[in-house]
């Protein structure tokens, strides 16, 4: 495992999969084709599991790392100003990495996000716990607005028979997709900041304390977030998942998106959390699927993007436009193979001693600049 703590990769490989979940359906037309029992379990199985909460583990790790990273460059007795040269550095590269995941691949970006929220908040890595802690509950109120008005919007669509999806405004040629989003893109990213710091802040407090990097002195604390935030996940969404699903039968309140929303966070940072807990049981053996699955968390920025790719192969009208032939479990099952062959790919970077392009491309472009030669 070369040395690395073996939670983070866990926790960020497991963390694709919940995202696959949460993008899938985007990329079909209409959620009713296929066994309806089957698109029932689907969505609520999504709903409960990754909508809303697979970008707040996504968002809480991004953190975690900001922490780690941070933490690394002081050990190697770096000041603050090069600290937060780097931190720069690299947040301006991941918003030019979103840029190109949004404008030559899918709409659905949150790197770019991170490198703007990065870039505005670079001070945050370094302020006082009590400062994160407020920071995050503050933000939570106009995040969990956010969210909810954007679950009011779609649920409202989708009664109608026409869900909002990306299927819905997909371009017929591959020039007019990467022309059509780049007038909404500064606005969008900007916007989705908002639902980045909440998650963000208690990420860089986890890792000052290596809640995943040292989990077996932690287990404690571990097992009471993770406890806390499954639970409070499971009793805010569950009506929504019900709800998506017929079983309570009553129409979209903002108190139902609101909690929805709100207890993401709790679900995110409590899975997670888990994480770590799994790690300590495994102890120092790992197997073949332990390391696999490290192995893709080594690699989740290259295999976020692969699962772009993967989308626009399978659904665009300029390639194999698949959006017309499957349903909502169609969809969500095609998440899940995307996570497995993102599995068995890669293992096999790892044993083939390749590290993920994206990761390389992000770490050579963000290093110190070398000092040119004047003589």
């Amino acid at each position: 495992m070369s040395g690395r703590s073996l939670a983070p990769d866990l926790a960020r490989g497991f963390m694709l999969l919940p995202i696959a979940l949460a993008h899938a359906p985007a990329f079909v037309s209409r959620w009713d084709l296929g066994p309806a029992a089957l698109n029932t379990i689907a969505a609520f199985v999504r709903s409960l599991f990754a909508e809303n909460q697979a970008r707040a583990m996504f968002v809480f790790l991004f953190g975690y790392a900001l922490g780690q990273l941070t933490e690394r460059q002081r050990a190697r007795g770096s000041d603050w100003a090069s600290i937060r040269e780097l931190l720069r550095r690299r947040s301006r590269w991941l918003i030019v990495i979103g840029f190109a995941h949004s404008a030559l691949l899918v709409p659905l970006d949150i790197v770019a996000v991170y490198g703007l929220t990065l870039l505005l908040l670079a001070p945050l890595v370094r302020a006082r716990d009590s400062v994160l802690g407020w920071t995050s509950v503050l933000t939570l109120v106009p995040a969990t607005l956010l969210l909810s008005w954007q679950s009011v919007t779609a649920q409202t669509a989708a009664a109608t028979g026409e869900p909002m999806t990306v299927a819905q405004t997909m371009a017929p040629d591959y020039i007019a997709h990467v022309v059509a989003g780049l007038p909404f893109w500064p606005l969008k990213t900007a916007v989705s900041t908002i639902v980045v710091v909440p998650g963000m802040l208690p990420g860089i407090w986890a890792a000052r304390r290596r809640l995943l990097d040292d989990p077996e002195r932690h287990a404690p604390l571990l097992s009471r977030i993770a406890g806390i935030g499954m639970a409070v996940s499971l009793i805010g969404r569950l009506p929504m998942a019900l709800l998506l699903t017929g079983a309570w039968t009553t129409s979209m309140t903002w108190t139902v998106a609101g909690a929805h929303a709100l207890a993401g966070y709790a679900g995110g940072i409590g899975m997670a959390a888990a994480t770590g807990l799994v790690a300590i049981r495994l102890g120092g053996g790992h197997g073949r699927l332990t390391a696999a699955l490290a192995a893709l968390g080594q690699r989740s920025l290259t295999f976020y993007l692969f699962q772009s790719v993967v989308w626009v192969a399978l659904f665009y009208p300029f390639t194999l436009d698949l959006r017309d032939d499957m349903g909502f479990a169609g969809a969500c099952a095609v998440a899940v193979a995307i996570w497995l062959a993102s599995i068995l790919l890669a293992d096999w970077m790892r044993r083939a001693g390749h590290r993920g392009p994206a990761e390389v491309l992000l770490r050579r472009m963000a290093a110190r600049p070398r000092a040119r030669d004047v003589s």
